[in-house]
């Protein structure tokens, strides 16, 4: 029986290939499992969870696109996402993981002034049903953060406002690595250096495959 509850726990704390791909900033293989899943979302256009795997693939894409200072393709890859996630939440309006993508799609779209009036209200719309819907998933509060931390401090965000979100999601999950790895990009954003030291090294304690944060600890002065 141990063993059974011991390989339950491994399998559920296994990275997902779009993980893995992520965490490499693999970007050729997200490209191809994005593929992948767009043309199973192709053949089952009423299987909602279809329609979210590829909307999660190229959020994932997305997101490694933009840690590569590629933010034309990383919009690109999110408005091919958004399609996608959009139909999940239409199918499926109840469920949080669902809106969440979505949000976090419109927020990886917004490149400008003009791309950021159109998908900011609806990025931060997502995210609050997101929130709403499961109060208790630290990964909903990653993502209002994240929203918040690309916000202008001008236009009602900013690093600031994002810093108690993601203290909120290492309270619901200490072991949330995105949590701790986001919130050292806001602390270093506030000139708090030693403490965004401190919440990277956690981020790579709990993930060391991670590459960004990798790279986010080296480019951070010890002082």
């Amino acid at each position: 029986m141990l063993a059974i509850f011991i390989a339950a726990y491994l399998a559920a704390a296994a990275p997902s290939p779009l993980e893995v791909a992520r965490d490499k900033q693999d970007r050729a293989a997200l490209t191809e499992m994005a593929g992948q899943a767009a043309a199973a979302a192709a053949k089952s256009p009423n299987d909602a969870e279809a329609q979210y795997r590829a909307a999660l693939a190229n959020c994932y894409l997305a997101e490694v696109a933009i840690e590569l200072r590629d933010r034309k393709a990383g919009r690109q890859f999110a408005e091919q996402g958004i399609r996608f996630a959009e139909k999940t939440v239409a199918m499926k309006p109840g469920n949080a993981e669902y809106y969440r993508v979505l949000g976090t799609l419109y927020g990886q779209a917004i490149t400008d002034i003009m791309s950021g009036l159109s998908y900011g209200p609806k990025a931060k719309d997502a995210i609050n049903k997101a929130v709403e819907k499961a109060p208790k998933s630290s990964m909903m509060y990653v993502a209002r953060g994240v929203g918040n931390y690309y916000v202008p401090a001008q236009l009602g965000g900013g690093a600031k406002l994002s810093i108690p979100d993601f203290q909120k999601a290492i309270e619901l999950d200490p072991g949330n690595a995105e949590a701790w790895l986001w919130l050292g990009l806001s602390l270093r954003k506030e000139n708090r250096d030693p403490e965004a030291r401190q919440a990277f090294a956690k981020s790579l304690e709990l993930n060391p495959n991670r590459l960004w944060a990798k790279q986010q600890l080296e480019k951070t002065p010890a002082k």
